[in-house]
């Protein structure tokens, strides 16, 4: 019996030539991925090993050959390239930004999630919340915020898919060498690795800290996979969306409070943290324990303190895409953490549950968000309104439209997205400042200068590419299968790059509805076989593991493909990743989009689209609600919500047969005598000016910047300054209040209202409140008043404050306010009364249990 040996390790990393040496500096940092010019010299070192890297500069410096590296090094024509690339480098990270103008000093934020989709190299996503939150860090460092990135670092991150014979999804987890990717290990003064511990079920679990550059923004990621942890805590890294429910909150612990304190081994202490999902809502509790044991604060005082500084973006509109854990595995993992807390278990468990929720309901992660956030946010403005009705339970005392729960629309980081001859397009035709502020309506107003035929003829190089692209992978996924002969040569024959290209890719979830396109066969046989007008479909995308009925409608989709009607119609790329869905959006013509209406959160797939030329034709759900314009894409029916999911892909299966038939169709192929389609065109340039200015994550991250991020530290800061006087105060504050409100009374309510009031008129009000033992001085009577929808709810109400009168006759502590209400608008009128506290230096704060209406 030999005893068990542990190898010495050591790590073996590129060794360049000097006159190469700048090739590492650019692989390690990610601004390479959205710079074509860097894309482009990776390529000129050798498009083969290029292409098996999956575009991994790091691994591809690695393997490149000695007397490879030695030819490359005399080659002028490179060395110059690469000349240029490293200035373009250092001009971008020390170049002036717009956050050095709009920014405050001192802010220092954290964003939070679970994925992050910044290349297909860094495999640490599964699909549009990674991408978004990739896109949202690269945004971040092209407009120079003071923001870093925290996720974890997976040794599998997310399946690649492959497709039997049967068109089923087989999965499979090929390990992530973390030594051939672009990571750093964070180490410490004595260069020591940095690793910080948490504790999961009684024992310490330690997490390993790297970093992954994405142009001037650092992205921290956790590791738990160390020979210190036991192999069920080496195992919490492993897979993204891996596991149970039991193997999640453990990932969530170790991203939220091992994150928390990772930014404190590194001396980044944040204050701000933008929690993107539920996922690391813990990171609330952590914040809270940090500021409790710092500065000897009670829980209630540390979360005034903490709150303000905390922001939360919701991405799901159903319930069953959130987090909930049974109280049990609550208790399992976090006992003695909430109770070192000081909390009770009634008292903890109550900050994951509805204000009125059962006390023994399970514990959500959302609700925690948003109960310990200053800022909480749906991902759309149609998601706003039903994230609204959705979480309304958590805000108990307001109306709907008064819960604090906004909106800030997605985008996407247009670069990233941009095929090559697209960009040069624009920078030919709009100059270069859309690559600085492609938020500019004016600038992307000159795409009506470019000629139709110029940019058909760019539009048309990308659907060329897609179509060779998708007749490589089509031939790869055949050998795979050890296909004939024969069945490699028709792979050569699918697609055609002349003809109508629709493309359809995104995670196959039921309700995004993958297969009402296929509703009809005999009508899409038409559609696609027409002699005069041809049609074909590009599909890609991958369902969970887990989820049976999605792989169901792959399986469907690919059979279909198979058929002799379809085979060069229809094509299934497998391994759907952020290569694919390059080619995808910078190649079709059309982009479908089928969610059940209202289950699109937001969607950003489309608006990649849009920068490169394609058209949308989508229900009205997500974003489209809002990008939709009536000459720039189409809209699937009218918005309407349908109680039979039967008749309702009936219905919208015929509305997308009838606008392919009778608009799209004849639009695509109704040319000019030079062959160009000029309706088509013009419908691409409204397209292109009325999306790409709007839906990127330019605009998306200036807005966050401006509505949460800035107004969150300047709170931040107002609470925090002083050892933290005014939240203490603020706190003590509102425990008073909540023993004195009891008191408070409405005693009359009087207006000189007739049945019917002339538009313009004022109504006078005049109120009677009996305040108790709560100073005048400390309540804010306002009146809530507009028009009233058909059930008798105020829609779109203001907000009206009434004004403390001179003390009558009454005694106290019965006093009188009173105002005017403006009647502006036609039709029936509704107000109420309602009573919240006014803070001497925070001005009106909602409390739960502290409004009272009338």
């Amino acid at each position: 019996m030999y005893p068990t040996k542990t190898p010495h390790q050591f790590t073996v990393v590129p060794s360049l030539p000097a006159e190469l040496s700048a090739l590492k500096r650019i692989a390690y940092n990610l601004w390479w991925c959205w710079e074509p010019d860097a894309i482009r010299l990776f390529q000129r070192l050798d498009s083969e090993l290029w292409r098996q890297s999956r575009h991994n500069p790091v691994e591809l410096l690695g393997t490149l050959q000695q007397a490879s590296l030695d030819s490359l090094k005399a080659d002028e024509g490179l060395l110059s390239h690469l000349s240029q690339v490293e200035i373009k480098l250092k001009e971008y990270l020390s170049g002036p930004t717009w956050f050095e103008k709009a920014g405050a000093p001192g802010m220092r934020i954290a964003y939070f999630s679970m994925e992050f989709g910044i290349h297909e190299s860094l495999p640490l996503y599964s699909g549009g919340l990674g991408i978004l939150a990739g896109d949202h860090l690269k945004s971040a460092s092209d407009l120079g915020l003071p923001l870093c990135g925290v996720g974890l670092l997976y040794r599998q991150g997310y399946f690649r898919q492959y497709l039997n014979r049967e068109g089923w999804q087989q999965e499979f987890y090929p390990e992530n060498d973390f030594y051939n990717l672009p990571l750093h290990q964070e180490r410490d003064q004595a260069g020591q690795p940095v690793s910080v511990s948490v504790e999961i079920a009684g024992r310490p679990v330690k997490a390993r800290v790297w970093r992954v550059q994405v142009g001037r923004v650092p992205l921290y990621l956790l590791d738990t996979n160390l020979e210190d942890n036991l192999p069920e805590d080496r195992d919490i890294t492993l897979r993204l969306y891996g596991g149970d429910q039991d193997m999640r909150i453990r990932q969530e612990i170790v991203l939220a409070i091992g994150g928390i304190r990772a930014l404190q081994a590194l001396d980044l202490e944040p204050n701000i943290c933008h929690m993107n999902e539920g996922h690391a809502a813990f990171l609330t509790l952590e914040r809270i324990r940090q500021l409790m044991e710092k500065d000897q604060l009670r829980f209630h005082e540390a979360v005034e303190a903490v709150r303000g500084g905390n922001i939360f973006t919701t991405h799901t509109p159903v319930q069953a895409g959130i987090d909930h854990f049974p109280q049990e595995l609550l208790e399992r993992y976090l006992g003695s953490y909430y109770r070192g807390l000081g909390l009770t278990r009634e008292s903890f468990m109550a900050l994951g549950i509805p204000h009125q929720g059962r006390a023994g309901g399970s514990f959500c992660m959302a609700i925690l968000a948003m109960k310990l956030a200053g800022h909480t946010n749906g991902v759309s403005q149609l998601h706003g309104e039903v994230s609204r009705k959705m979480w309304a339970d958590v805000w108990p005392d307001l109306p709907e439209e008064q819960l604090p729960l906004s909106s800030i629309t997605n985008g996407v980081h247009d670069r990233s997205w941009l095929s090559d001859e697209m960009a040069d397009l624009l920078i030919r035709y709009l100059g270069t400042r859309w690559i600085e502020d492609p938020t500019s309506p004016a600038l992307w107003r000159r795409i009506s200068r470019i000629p139709d035929e110029e940019l058909w003829r760019t539009h048309r190089r990308g659907r060329v590419e897609l179509v060779e692209y998708a007749r490589d992978r089509l031939r790869e996924q055949l050998r795979r299968e050890e296909s004939s002969a024969r069945e490699l040569i028709e792979a050569g024959e699918v697609l055609d790059p002349e003809i109508l290209t629709i493309g359809f890719a995104r995670r196959f979830a039921t309700y995004k509805r993958g297969t009402l396109l296929l509703h009809d066969k005999e009508r899409l046989t038409a559609i696609l076989n027409h002699p005069q007008r041809p049609v074909q479909i590009v599909f890609a995308g991958k369902a969970h593991p887990a989820d049976h009925q999605g792989k169901e409608l792959i399986r469907q989709i690919v059979q279909l493909s198979r058929e002799e009607r379809f085979r060069r119609r229809i094509v299934f790329l497998e391994d759907y990743d952020m290569s694919v869905a390059r080619h995808l959006v910078q190649g079709v013509d059309l982009w479908l989009n089928t969610p059940l209406r209202p289950q699109e959160a937001s969607g950003t797939s489309g608006m990649k689209v849009a920068f490169n030329g394609g058209l949308n034709a989508s229900i009205l759900d997500g974003w489209w609600c809002e990008g939709y314009r009536g000459n720039n894409g189409w809209s699937i029916g009218h918005g309407e919500v349908y109680d039979d999911l039967e008749y309702q892909n009936e219905v919208e299966s015929r509305a997308i047969y009838d606008l392919l038939e009778k608009e799209i169709v004849p639009l695509f192929y109704e040319r000019a005598v030079d062959g160009v389609p000029r309706g088509w065109t013009a419908r691409m340039k409204a397209s292109m000016q009325t999306l790409c200015p709007e839906f990127s994550t330019s605009r998306m991250v200036r807005e966050y910047t401006e509505r949460c991020y800035t107004p969150a530290f300047q709170h931040w800061e107002q609470l925090n300054r002083d050892g933290k006087k005014l939240a203490v105060e603020l706190a003590r504050w509102k425990e008073r209040l909540h023993g004195k409100w009891g008191d408070l009374r409405i005693e009359s309510i009087e207006t000189a209202v007739h049945r019917e009031v002339a538009a313009g008129d004022r109504v006078p009000i005049n109120v009677k409140l009996v305040t108790g033992e709560i100073p005048i001085t400390e309540i804010a009577v306002e009146v809530y008043f507009g028009v009233l929808d058909s059930r008798g709810s105020i829609m779109g109400g203001e907000i009206v404050p009434l004004s403390l009168l001179p003390a009558g006759k009454e005694e106290e502590p019965v006093r009188q306010f009173g105002g005017e209400l403006e009647c502006r608008f036609c039709g029936r009128h509704g107000f109420m009364l309602r009573v919240m506290p006014r803070h001497p230096t925070l001005g009106t704060v909602y409390d739960p249990g502290l409004v009272l209406w009338g």
